[in-house]
Parts: C-alpha cells; structure tokens; sequence
C-alpha cells in the first residue's frame, strides 16, 4: 500500500468502517461521509471490477454501467497490477457462506 495514504486518519477512518454491523448501518455512515456522487462512484468501480473479472469487454461494461472507458481502464490496471484488494474482497463476497 501506498505509504502516502497510510496515515493516522486514514487508520482512523478505517476502524470506523470496521465498526458498521450491517448493510443498514454502512448506508447510514456512507451517506454521512460521502456525497452521493462519490458514493455511486465507488459503486461504480466495484461494478466494473466484477465484470472485468468476468471478462466482459470495455463496451458491455460502458453500456450497462455508464462507466467511461478511462475509468474501466483504471480499474483493470488496479485488477492486474493493483494490490489484490478486489480479489480478496470478491473471494469473501462470492464464498458459501457457512452456517452457524
């Protein structure tokens, strides 16, 4: 990681985010932190990242995100040349959840 963006709010930020519960609770704390914009921006990103991965081509994913090509271009060098963050954030999301 970055060591720019290792910071002490940074650290602070993310053990903010580690505390939300539940989905309910991550729309109350994102909708307090982000502006919509950036938080369907965001969303955004993840969404070309999953599509990336399922090997959609740049025009499917501008058609059904609205992503523009510099965005999707983006995200495909962090998926290649990034730190993993999206594959191990998939790998939990797309995992069996086992039950309890």
């Amino acid at each position: 990681m970055s060591k720019k963006i290792r910071t002490e709010a940074v650290d602070y930020l993310f053990s903010a985010i580690l505390s939300l519960e539940n989905k309910e609770e991550c729309y109350t704390f994102f909708e307090d932190i982000c502006t919509i914009n950036e938080l369907l921006s965001l969303s955004q990103r993840f969404e070309v990242a999953k599509m990336l991965r399922e090997h959609k081509t740049y025009l499917e994913i501008a058609e059904k995100t609205g992503a523009s090509t510099a965005t999707i271009s983006r995200v495909n060098r962090s998926l290649n040349y990034g730190n993993d963050g999206y594959d191990m954030v998939f790998e939990r999301i797309d995992a069996p959840q086992e039950e309890a």
